[in-house]
């Protein structure tokens, strides 16, 4: 029978954390501020963390510290020497690392806690648990949020014994896939890898005639079917998402799935486990993929979708507006009025008891906009007996013997640099579909059995295959089918999206085998740790700017690729909302267009203008870049292509 699995909270910040010991949390995860996929949330200093780390130990509650935000090479001294203060101050149980460089960094630095691999890292199928274990070595893999209770019990039977896995059961959703979302970085240069999302995906949208959030989720929530995770075994982990959410909402959170966990066959508890749920201050919750038979789409654009409990809308005139809230409201409350992508959108807080359906009069200076009907959305609350919990909790902590301030020494990083054989550069074109290919050597082709039914053993040779950036439990079949298939036709070349679809191969021997741009690796210490698991060369990230390019292209120890043009996606998603048709414009209010496409089990969001750094070609070459891929996407016929220099972040850097 499996163990009782461990609830992990999540804390922004110190109210948080102690938020999240007062509900009786078996672990915490937060992140320090740097390095975390969670940069809009307050974190933590090494300092701070400290001290709250020795008290959760002493309450027999573990910490998982977050480093899981990707990592350029000029910022590798930094991480292991934030790595090493973190094992000399704070001692965290357990490591969340997306960035594979970190595994090195760890080993360097002693680190003798757990490594944990983040959904960032985009482990989707069985196969990879065991090359994973055997080839890394890490403790435990956080699986995506879209993976149904069915897909679950795939991988937790193909996961190794001494390997565990973490499932989401509450929180915020993405449209797109942890790990394969560059919207924000392709929109602004903040890239949601390094914990900068700004969340274009819950912007209004133009579509069919219709402004509405079509790609705006609403949250996840297992509730009462996490009896259906208790029995699974491997699953040790049961984690809420919200490391930007405040203290009530942890609470909140912690204390009803403790009631679902421990008291599931109560129907009374069950009960009281909901309504917490329904005070938690999140957004309308679905049950998304997690049933297969009764899937729940999560995109519903007629619903409000902000973040936060929608309370009620602004009603009565321009000087004299007033909100009446479908419950009490107390003193200190925090109100967000609109969207954050709305100019009329502030935040406000409650400085006085407002029964249900009693008047808030809302001070609001008179503008252009009609507010009437605007959401209002309950975001944080003060409760006086959590604040007394918390209040308690902080006094013990002020008791904490606080560690030293000075920074311990550590070893230096080593960097294991080493020269390439040179090679002859190759530019690859890669295609959506064989018909549309006019060339007939060394061409990239995505891999599905529509293409490889029209190749033979003429053309087989010459084409790089490229695997999807995310193969599903229920897929992981069919792509070693066309993997056999592909081989039978002397294709020897292929392009990997993920680091263990190296998993998907039975014989790696005499293949050329390249991690592709989906794996974005950034720095020299993920080329090396690449190189020593049989990776032949490495397509680098496509979010990188000049500086880093060339920093990589020093010494690296593989040889190096680059996306030199065509379409990237916005996004990778399992789903679209039922109101979006495929190939249609969906246009911004900022007048940018996209399209969304399905490919090999995926939907696909493009923006209407290409990447395009053609022009840097021989700059590239002269300093060791030897594979230029151009990515020919097939673009709708409705949809004008929009001419903009396409340098994506190349000037301004990745932030």
């Amino acid at each position: 029978m499996a163990k009782t699995p461990l609830i992990l909270a999540p804390a922004g910040n110190r109210a948080a954390f102690l938020a999240a010991l007062a509900a009786g949390a078996d672990a915490i995860y937060c992140g320090l501020k740097h390095f975390s996929a969670r940069m809009e949330a307050k974190n933590f200093t090494i300092f701070e963390l400290a001290r709250l780390t020795k008290l959760a130990h002493a309450k027999k509650v573990q910490v998982y510290v977050t480093l899981n935000s990707l990592v350029k090479s000029d910022e590798l001294d930094q991480a292991a020497e934030l790595l090493s203060e973190l094992i000399s101050e704070v001692h965290p149980d357990a490591l969340i690392i997306q960035d594979l460089a970190f595994l090195e960094i760890a080993r360097q630095m002693g680190f003798k806690g757990e490594i944990h691999l983040s959904t960032l890292s985009n482990v989707t199928f069985p196969a990879a648990l065991l090359w994973i274990k055997t080839q890394l070595n890490v403790n435990r893999v956080v699986l995506p949020r879209e993976l149904n209770v069915d897909e679950i019990k795939t991988m937790a039977a193909a996961c190794p014994k001494d390997l565990k896995l973490e499932t989401f059961i509450h929180g915020a959703l993405c449209y797109g896939v942890s790990g394969r979302c560059y919207w924000s970085s392709w929109l602004g240069g903040k890239s949601g890898l390094r914990g900068q999302c700004v969340q274009p995906c819950r912007r209004l949208y133009y579509h069919q005639k219709d402004r509405r959030r079509y790609f705006s989720c609403q949250d996840f929530s297992i509730d009462v079917l996490t009896k259906v995770l208790k029995d699974i075994d491997s699953v040790s982990v049961w984690k809420i998402e919200g490391r930007k959410k405040g203290p009530h909402y942890v609470y909140y959170t912690v204390s009803a799935y403790r009631l679902l966990r421990d008291y599931h066959h109560q129907a009374a508890r069950k009960r009281d486990a909901l309504a917490l749920l329904n005070q938690s201050l999140g957004r309308q919750n679905s049950h998304f993929n997690f049933l297969p038979q009764r899937p729940q789409n999560p995109i519903r654009p007629e619903l409000q979708t902000g973040s936060g409990l929608l309370i009620g809308r602004i009603q009565g005139s321009s000087s004299n507006l007033f909100l009446t809230p479908r419950f009490s409201l107390l003193p200190y409350d925090v109100l967000r009025i609109g969207y954050e992508d709305q100019s009329y959108h502030r935040i406000i807080k409650v400085h006085r008891h407002v029964p249900q359906k009693g008047r808030l009069h809302l001070n609001i200076p008179p503008g252009k906009t009609n507010l009437k009907g605007t959401p209002i959305f309950l975001t944080d609350r003060k409760e006086k007996t959590l604040d007394d919990m918390i209040a308690k909790l902080a006094r013990e902590l002020d008791a904490v013997i606080p560690p030293n301030k000075h920074r311990s020494s550590r070893k230096a990083l080593k960097l294991p640099f080493q020269k390439r054989s040179k090679q002859t550069p190759i530019d690859l074109t890669v295609f959506r579909h064989f018909g549309t290919i006019k060339k007939s050597r060394d061409f990239g082709l995505w891999l599905s059995k529509a293409n490889l039914k029209k190749c033979s053993q003429k053309n087989g040779r010459y084409i790089w295959w490229w695997l999807s950036p995310v193969i599903w439990p229920s897929n992981q079949k069919m792509v070693m089918e066309n993997l056999q298939q592909a081989l039978s036709l002397g294709s020897r070349s292929f392009v990997l999206n993920a680091p263990w679809q190296m998993a998907l191969f039975s014989i790696t021997k005499n293949l050329v085998l390249w991690a592709g741009p989906f794996c974005n690796v950034a720095n020299h210490l993920s080329l090396s740790i690449l190189k020593s698991r049989g990776f032949g060369g490495v397509i680098v990230s496509p979010e990188l700017g000049k500086a880093d390019y060339k920093r990589l292209a020093h010494n690296a120890p593989l040889p190096l690729g680059m996306v030199l043009s065509g379409h990237w996606p916005l996004c990778i998603s399992r789903i679209i909302s039922d109101d979006v048709l495929l190939s249609e414009p969906v246009k911004s209010p900022k007048g940018e267009f996209a399209w969304v496409n399905n490919y090999d089990f995926n939907y696909w969001v493009f923006a209407n203008w290409r990447l395009n750094l053609t022009e840097k070609r021989k700059w590239l070459e002269k300093i060791g870049y030897r594979l230029f891929v151009h990515l020919n996407e097939p673009v709708p016929l409705k949809l004008n292509l929009k001419e903009r220099p396409g340098s994506w972040n190349w000037d301004i850097g990745l932030k």
